[in-house]
């Protein structure tokens, strides 16, 4: 059985969504960010960055969003195209496009202050990192538009879990500025998040953390049975 080290509706939730989809078992050791758990010395030793999540494997530790999601599609043969399979290389890259680009552009909107200096440089540096988000975005919805076999509505994938959670985070943080992210723009994406809120999976994770019913199209903030959020 795997351990989750998670906190409610963070990056823990798109390995939750994968374990769920997997069947895989597994359980769940909340971070309790209101305590700053995952600066304490026990998280540390699981993942030296302190960041969430954390997965317990019979093989070690493994941290790193991406890196979970594809030691887990290797490891049960789920969920991504295979080494071998010709759609590898292209499934590989929008995947670390994901992990490494939007995903790491999405910590710096809602982190802008430990990225930029005084609160002028801060409107600047979000504005900009909106813009290149919007970017990204774009080149995500082609990709989905062309419907290839790792990202559609029919077939989920890792990459389909990761890509509609950060469309949910978009949405809702940051906090103060809330309402300029318009997922209707991205039409592609937003089929894909649509047709990912409908699965079982999907379903069990948003019970489990407390995320409402239309989590990735129409989202609300968590209210979780355990733990805090932020």
């Amino acid at each position: 059985m795997y351990v989750l080290h998670y906190a409610p509706d963070n990056a823990s939730l798109i390995v939750r969504l994968a374990l769920e989809e997997m069947g895989a078992p597994y359980r769940t050791a909340l971070v309790d960010r209101r305590a700053r758990a995952q600066d304490g010395a026990a998280y540390r030793r699981l993942n030296p960055a302190g960041l969430i999540p954390a997965l317990e494997t019979p093989e070690g530790t493994v941290f790193e969003t991406g890196a979970i999601l594809l030691w887990l599609a290797e490891r049960h043969g789920a969920l991504a195209p295979l080494p071998g399979d010709p759609a590898r290389g292209d499934f590989l890259k929008w995947l670390f496009f994901t992990s490494n680009t939007l995903h790491a552009e999405t910590r710096m909107l809602f982190y802008p202050d430990r990225y930029a200096g005084t609160e002028a440089t801060v409107a600047a540096f979000s504005a900009r990192t909106r813009d290149r988000i919007n970017r990204h975005l774009g080149l995500l919805d082609d990709m989905a538009a062309a419907r290839p076999g790792w990202c559609r509505p029919d077939q989920p994938s890792v990459l389909t879990f990761y890509l509609s959670a950060l469309l949910r985070w978009l949405a809702l943080y940051p906090e103060d500025t809330a309402g300029w992210f318009d997922i209707a723009a991205h039409p592609a994406l937003r089929a894909v998040a649509a047709a990912m809120e409908a699965r079982p999976a999907a379903r069990r994770a948003a019970l489990a953390e407390g995320l409402g019913d239309t989590i990735f199209t129409r989202p609300s903030h968590a209210n979780p049975p355990e733990g805090s959020a932020t």
